[in-house]
């Protein structure tokens, strides 16, 4: 995609999700274990660096809320995901809109998947999965206990180079 803005999580939260990411593993569903944990609120083909400076000072404003990753569940998009929703409430929606009405009209290619009325916030579990592999990774992993996340930072990641510019 290009640019994203992501939220990590705290030490505890980032180990419960590698936690199921080794349960997915030794099930033999593919997991993103390459990567730390996270919820995406924003994706466009590049963000420009005086937008992350605007987007920086506006997140620095707003109180972070905790996360609450409780739903499993799947989705299709060019890929099956298997996904652990967050609950969504007023908190992390003023979050998402924040970042969104700074990005809006200074981005190159916003992702329709992240705009706000069409975002579902989640952490990937498992992805590229077979429809198999999804029920395996159902049966391997329910009932999931929920995890409380607290915002560890946010950053833009680029996509191609992995290359993190931290935010808050």
């Amino acid at each position: 995609m290009g640019d994203v803005v992501r939220v990590f999580f705290d030490g505890e939260a980032e180990v419960a999700v590698k936690g199921l990411w080794r349960r997915l593993s030794a099930a033999g569903v593919p997991t993103p274990s390459d990567q730390r944990p996270h919820l995406t609120l924003a994706a466009a083909s590049a963000i420009p660096q005086r937008t992350r400076g605007e987007l920086r000072d506006e997140l620095g404003m707003l109180a972070m809320p905790s996360l609450w990753l409780r739903t499993l569940g799947t989705f299709t998009s060019t890929e099956s995901v298997l996904m652990l929703g967050a609950v969504v409430d007023g908190e992390l929606l003023a979050v998402h809109s924040t970042v969104h009405d700074v990005l809006a009209g200074k981005v190159k290619n916003p992702s329709a998947y992240y705009l706000p009325g069409s975002w579902l916030p989640h952490c990937v579990l498992a992805q590229g999965c077979s429809d198999a592999e999804v029920v395996t990774g159902f049966t391997a992993l329910h009932p999931v206990e929920p995890i409380r996340a607290d915002v560890a930072e946010i950053a833009i990641v680029n996509t191609r180079t992995g290359e993190a510019e931290v935010l808050l």
